[in-house]
């Protein structure tokens, strides 16, 4: 039931000097809108003016109940402006990285600008087409339209949920398949590469602000966690556990992509070499980070990864041509290899990030089961981890076929199986060896 009443109020009494509770002058009107919320207004200070209003406003929502009026409507007549203004602050109090936060805004603000968006009805999904067939015909990849797509949507899908209109314009919209517009694919690095590239960095000048054992050691993480970036750009004393059973490292949920906490259990190896390298570091603060590559983290420096990796391939590489500048028929082959390029004839990239592909391939490589690699690689879709960062290149499809029985001889006999460890990728020199036991990665 609406009710008529005056608010309770604390003023200073001028001749006492003290504060005394009161009724305010207006009088304020108590009702339930038409989706059973209280509602408390302030209408006037004449009592029949108010009652007159708030009989208006509950007539108003009857009417809404009855389905005679669209509850929106209020809505609908406020700028778009503000709408966004409200869907920004609505993403940073769920948690939404900064990053991500602004990003998403500054596509939304672009679409709504050039497409002319003022108010909520002139969201249109032809509008919203013609904008992202720009974006294609300007030579931006399907995985950017896929991005301004996936911005615009989850916004009106949030103008559909808190009843600020009564329907999604872009429900309908799906987005392209990057699979046929793919601009920066990448490749995993062989086992020989992968040791050349650590070579390199260990004895290579400073790139990006970091020397080259520090470089090495950063591939050597990233290859054998498939930590991220920020990831690993979190890491710090506290996030090691070295001496423990198993050893672990754990990233904290603000730094994980999908925002839980992580730990993943570290090869011995890898913790020998860890200690090791820590060993060479004086005074090494627990709060700090181990590679300052991030800025995500407090005090991080971003730093250009695919650049360091990039010189170091190229140093690498060079090396490798240097091994028989001697012998020209064999320098003029090797020109013509993809050997440590950081883009091979395929359009395949070997950046930073390219180092979680090596990790997951190696879980593949050393026999694990999907499942497990799916775990250790921390994905929610096992379709991702085979799919997209599961590699098999040429020598992982002979050492395949090699391993199946032979062919039926002339005389009916069955031939011999064809050795295992024909045409495998030698082991790296002095590198990482992954090892089947247990959940070591």
């Amino acid at each position: 039931m609406a009710s008529l009443y005056r608010k309770t109020v604390i003023r200073l009494d001028e001749t006492t000097k003290r504060k005394v509770k009161t009724k305010s002058k207006k009088w304020w009107g108590q009702y339930k809108d038409s989706l059973g919320r209280l509602r408390r207004v302030p209408l006037s200070v004449d009592k029949q003016c108010a009652q007159a209003m708030l009989t208006r406003i509950t007539r108003q929502v009857e009417r809404e109940k009855a389905g005679l009026v669209d509850p929106t409507e209020e809505q609908r007549k406020r700028p778009l402006a503000e709408h966004l203004h409200e869907f920004e602050s609505y993403l940073r109090n769920r948690g939404v990285a900064l990053r991500g936060l602004r990003e998403t805004m500054r596509m939304l603000r672009r679409i709504a600008t050039e497409s002319q968006w003022r108010w909520i009805a002139d969201i249109s999904a032809s509008a919203a087409l013609e904008f992202l067939g720009g974006l294609r015909r300007n030579g931006l990849s399907a995985q950017t339209y896929n991005h301004y797509l996936k911005a615009a949507k989850q916004f009106t899908r949030w103008l559909v949920r808190d009843h600020r209109t009564p329907v999604d314009p872009l429900a309908h919209l799906s987005r392209l398949n990057i699979l046929l517009d793919r601009r920066h694919d990448r490749r995993a690095l062989s086992p020989d590469e992968f040791a050349r590239l650590i070579a390199a960095a260990r004895g290579g000048k400073r790139i990006e602000g970091l020397h080259g054992p520090d470089r090495a050691m950063l591939y050597v993480v990233a290859a054998w966690t498939g930590f991220r970036k920020a990831e690993i750009g979190s890491l710090t004393l506290r996030s090691l556990r070295l001496d423990d059973d198993p050893p672990t490292a754990t990233i904290a949920a603000c730094y994980s992509k999908h925002r839980r906490q992580d730990t993943q259990i570290l090869h011995p190896e890898l913790v020998r070499q860890l200690k090791a390298w820590l060993a060479t570091k004086r005074n090494i603060s627990s709060d700090k980070p181990l590679f300052s590559i991030s800025r995500r983290f407090p005090g991080g420096i971003e730093r250009k990864t695919y650049k360091m990796i990039e010189l170091d391939l190229r140093a690498a590489r060079d090396q490798w041509l240097d091994e028989v500048k001697d012998d020209a028929a064999e320098t003029e082959r090797r020109l013509k290899t993809d050997f440590l390029c950081y883009c091979n004839h395929d359009g395949l990239f070997a950046d930073f990030h390219s180092l979680r592909h090596l990790f997951i391939t190696n879980l593949e490589r050393a026999g694990l089961s999907p499942k497990m690699a799916q775990t250790l690689a921390r994905h929610s879709d096992i379709r991702l981890t085979l799919g997209v960062y599961t590699h098999v290149g040429l020598h992982d499809q002979s050492a395949a076929i090699n391993t199946l029985p032979g062919p039926p001889a002339g005389d009916g006999a069955t031939g011999p199986a064809a050795t295992p460890d024909l045409l495998q990728t030698p082991p790296p020199q002095g590198g990482i060896r992954l090892h089947r036991t247990g959940t070591d990665g």
